[in-house]
């Protein structure tokens, strides 16, 4: 930690995770970049996900909803649906201040038998307000194989190289299955 905070400095960082890949105008850390330069706070990137799919993910409480940012309450790590307060997961991408260290230094491990920077960044919420932001963009979870066959195909269909050939296989594909 003391390694990571020398090197940091005081200045805020990205966390980008690499099992999401967002598609978007604007960048969705630019977004939050744009936010951290207008509030001078960490900020947290989010998406409305089902409510059946919160327990996947690190999930806000939020203290009210009247735009895309959004203060936060608490921050809860894969909660089981009943439990969840909110649908708004986190996905992946974060504008942290370097005082996240102060608080991952001693954290206890958490969901999953492992050490949750969504518990530290809560901790965090704690000293200095955190805040969620809504970041516009189409989001593709790679973690999950279904995710990583979306974005591929996804992807490959927008590549004006790759769309007929592509497009071709996804028919072949679709014919064989119906002809079983």
């Amino acid at each position: 930690i003391w390694c990571a905070r020398k090197f940091i400095g005081d200045e805020p960082f990205a966390v980008l995770l690499g099992d999401d890949i967002i598609e978007s105008d604007v960048p969705a850390t630019q977004q939050l970049i744009e936010q951290y330069e207008r509030y001078h706070r960490s900020i947290i990137g989010v998406q409305r996900v089902p409510y059946e799919m919160t327990k996947r993910y690190g999930i806000i409480d939020p203290l009210a909803v009247e735009g895309k940012l959004i203060p936060v309450r608490t921050f809860v790590e894969k909660p089981m649906v009943e439990e969840a307060p909110s649908n708004l997961a986190i996905l992946g991408r974060y504008i942290l201040t370097p005082d996240v260290f102060e608080a991952l230094s001693d954290q206890q491990v958490g969901a999953g038998g492992e050490i949750q920077l969504t518990d530290a960044i809560a901790r965090l919420n704690e000293v200095e307000t955190v805040y969620a932001y809504e970041f516009d963009g189409r989001r593709y979870d790679v973690g999950e194989p279904i995710g990583f066959i979306e974005a591929t195909i996804a992807h490959a269909l927008c590549d004006p190289d790759l769309k007929a050939n592509v497009h071709a296989l996804l028919k072949r594909f679709v014919d064989e299955l119906e002809q079983q």
